[in-house]
C-alpha cells in the first residue's frame, strides 16, 4: 500500500489492524469515527516517540502531531480534555487551553490519570476514541494537514490520519495558535 508520508515496510488500511489498537481506538473506528482514509503502520515500541518515529520513517515533525491530556481546574472541579498540535510545536496550555476549558488553572494531566481515563497506553495516547465528554482541542494547522501522524492508542504502530477527519472528531474544536513554536 502507498502511503501520503513517511517511508513504512508495513501499511494497511487501519480496518485491516483493528485488532492491534487499543480498545476504545478500535471501537471508535468501527463506529462514529470515518476509517476512509486512515491507514495503520507497523512500528517497533521503542520508536513511539514522536522524534525517534520520525527519524526512523522519514516523517518530518510538521507531518506529526502529539496527542497531549491536560487537566483544567476551577474551584473544586476537574476536566480533562486533550489537545492535538504538530509536533514541532507545543500546545498553549497556561493561556489559550485554560481560557478554552474556562478554568483558573491548566496543566498536563499526570501519566496515570492520561492512561487511566483514556484507555490508551502512554506514547500512544491518540485523540481517535477519547472519552466523549472531553473536549478536544485541535491546531488549525494540524486540520490544515492532509494527513499527520498520530498515536493508535498503544506505543506499537502508528495511524496515518487525514487533518481534516482529525477536526471532525466527536467534540473536537479547532483553534487558531494552539501549538506554539518549540522554543529552546
Amino acid at each position: 500500500m502507498r502511503v501520503p508520508i513517511g517511508e513504512f515496510s508495513e501499511a494497511w488500511p487501519v480496518t485491516e489492524k483493528l485488532d492491534l489498537l487499543a480498545p476504545p481506538v478500535a471501537a471508535a473506528l468501527r463506529g462514529p469515527v470515518p476509517a476512509d482514509g486512515v491507514v495503520y503502520v507497523d512500528s517497533d515500541p521503542d520508536d513511539a516517540d514522536t522524534a525517534r518515529f520520525g527519524e526512523v520513517h522519514a516523517v518530518p515533525p510538521e507531518r506529526s502531531a502529539n496527542c497531549v491530556v491536560v487537566a483544567g481546574r476551577r474551584g473544586q472541579e476537574t476536566t480533562l480534555a486533550a489537545c492535538v498540535v504538530l509536533a514541532h510545536t507545543r500546545a498553549d496550555v497556561n493561556r489559550l487551553v485554560r481560557r478554552e476549558l474556562g478554568a483558573r488553572k491548566a496543566s498536563f494531566a499526570p501519566m496515570e490519570t492520561a492512561v487511566g481515563e483514556s484507555g490508551m497506553e502512554y506514547g500512544g495516547i491518540t485523540p481517535i476514541g477519547l472519552p466523549e465528554d472531553w473536549p478536544l482541542l485541535v491546531d488549525a494547522a494540524v486540520a490544515d494537514t492532509e494527513y499527520a501522524v498520530v498515536g493508535s492508542g498503544r506505543r506499537r504502530g502508528k495511524l496515518l490520519v487525514p487533518g481534516r477527519l482529525l477536526a471532525r472528531l466527536p467534540g473536537a474544536r479547532v483553534v487558531e495558535g494552539l501549538g506554539v513554536p518549540i522554543t529552546a
